[in-house]
């Protein structure tokens, strides 16, 4: 089928007239993925016609030498000709404070009227002094009618109690419902559409249960290492940079029970319901269930790359992980009994992020008196990156006068079937936050649930001895990684990115 035979959606209607404010304006995510989101929101026409950008930073700048910054970060994101009317419409709604986030004067500067979202798009050290800051200056109180939002990007602390005291420091300024802890992962259009897979098509959700599913995988890789991201990385780690998020995301979404309704509430509680349903880890646990690694020197898509430790800013005697691989499981009816595989890492052999469903094999005593040795078990993947789309595999007869068994997939793919919207990731996010849709924001409880369910791998690896496993740059990660499946009788899906 071709896109061709694809119904038109309902048309989106443009956001509410607003301001958005973003703190830390001069940094890479405003340029690289927040304006250039914009301009794809304003080419589509879902940005109001009021709507203006106050860029806010410590950094000198005047609003043209930023609208220029804009432009060259639209032109390095689209990546083809731009639409003239679209970018004079963006640029003369961009403007730029120069402010010290620290001053509390600086946010007496900021008399902004009518409906505002402010970005936090600065480090997480920043988070709380803003958020008292636009708190003591009055600016997220909403008044006849006017609504003020928060968006933090994550981390959403380093721990449970860190993201606890955050919690409260926003919740000490404004409401919950307020606050929009932002996951640009739920921006993926094949992430949004694992709750219609599951729950609007009748075939799936009978077998989405511990009677038909064997294991889940989830991979989230990168070929990349730490770039010029060493100084931060060597402090977080690959655990506390994708666990708690992006894979506790990804988990939630696709094992967490029917909600009452689509509603942001109604998805988040069945999120925080499956979060808190993760089987707690004791020492042992960690010791057997948990692995990590970090990369040394290798081959990554056939060019020489360095180990981690010495990459710039990391310390040499660093014991940061740089890969992770957990065997979790979940204490609830739907899924007694069923093992779940999450792994991430830096300098792996390529960027893909997938959700394995494997079923449990067909009976083969039908087949003993065939030429058939063996059956491979039907997998369903859901593909997040780079490619969005779903795949599904099973057995099928191989063309001849003998009963031989090959896997065949049954392939579709988002860009040959819808056609390549442009896209940063950003787009439905900031949308959403703008109309109020907070169902693909974190909860506060989300948050603290995640945290909870890391933290005795955070304790246990605290106490270990100083020495942490390598991995050759280019591999898949340590050989533990593999052995945390291979014990168990399964192997991790080969990713094809």
């Amino acid at each position: 089928m071709t896109g061709d035979s694809v119904p038109l959606p309902k048309a989106a209607l443009a956001a509410d007239s607003c301001t958005m404010v973003v703190f830390g304006a001069s940094g890479d995510l405003t340029h690289r993925k927040l304006i250039p989101s914009l301009y794809h929101l304003a080419a589509q026409k879902l940005l109001p016609d009021s709507f203006s950008f106050l860029g806010i930073a410590r950094r000198p700048m005047s609003d043209d030498e930023f609208r220029r910054k804009a432009l060259e970060g639209i032109e390095k994101s689209v990546g083809k000709p731009l639409q003239p009317a679209v970018i004079s419409w963006l640029s003369e709604r961009l403007h730029y404070l120069a402010a010290d986030f620290s001053d509390p004067a600086s946010f007496g500067r900021l008399n902004i009227r009518g409906n505002v979202l402010f970005y936090l798009a600065t480090a997480p050290e920043f988070f709380s002094p803003i958020a008292r800051g636009l708190g003591d200056a009055g600016l997220l109180r909403e008044e006849r009618g006017t609504w003020r939002r928060v968006i933090v990007e994550k981390p959403f602390g380093l721990d449970l109690e860190s993201a606890k005291c955050l919690n409260a420091d926003l919740r000490s300024v404004m409401g919950e419902r307020q606050i929009y802890r932002i996951d640009h992962y739920l921006g993926k259009e094949t992430v949004q559409n694992i709750l219609v897979f599951r729950f609007a098509n009748g075939m799936f959700e009978p077998i989405w249960n511990h009677r038909f599913v064997d294991h889940i995988q989830i991979t989230a890789a990168e070929e990349l290492g730490v770039g010029s991201r060493g100084g931060y990385f060597d402090k977080i780690g690959v655990l506390r940079d994708m666990v708690p998020n992006h894979l506790f995301q990804l988990l939630s979404l696709t094992t967490m029970e029917p909600p009452i309704s689509l509603s942001a509430d109604g998805v988040r509680d069945k999120q925080v319901e499956l979060l808190r349903s993760l089987a707690p880890l004791d020492a042992a646990a960690v010791g057997r269930d948990i692995v990590r690694g970090q990369y040394a020197s290798g081959t990554v898509e056939g060019d020489p790359v360095t180990g981690y430790l010495d990459e710039e800013a990391i310390d040499k005697k660093s014991r940061t992980e740089t890969f992770a691989a957990l065997k979790l499981s979940i204490d609830n009816w739907r899924w007694a009994g069923v093992p779940f595989y999450l792994r991430t890492g830096k300098r792996l052999p390529m960027r893909s992020t997938e959700i394995v469903v494997q079923f449990r094999a067909a009976p083969f005593h039908m087949f003993r008196d065939t030429p058939v040795s063996a059956m491979t078990a039907n997998q369903l993947i859901i593909r997040i990156q780079p490619r969005e789309g779903i795949a599904l595999e099973f057995c099928a007869k191989i063309p001849g006068p003998s009963v031989n068994i090959g896997s065949v997939e049954m392939n579709f793919d988002y860009h040959d079937y819808f056609g390549q919207n442009p896209s940063t990731g950003y787009e439905r996010l900031l949308y959403d936050a703008m109309t109020g849709d907070a169902t693909l924001f974190q909860r506060a409880d989300m948050v603290e649930a995640a945290w909870a369910a890391v933290a005795p791998i955070q304790d246990a690896w605290a106490k270990s001895p100083d020495t942490i496993p390598q991995y050759s740059a280019g591999s898949w990660g340590p050989d533990a990684g593999e052995d945390l499946l291979r014990r168990d009788g399964r192997r991790w899906r080969e990713c094809r990115g």
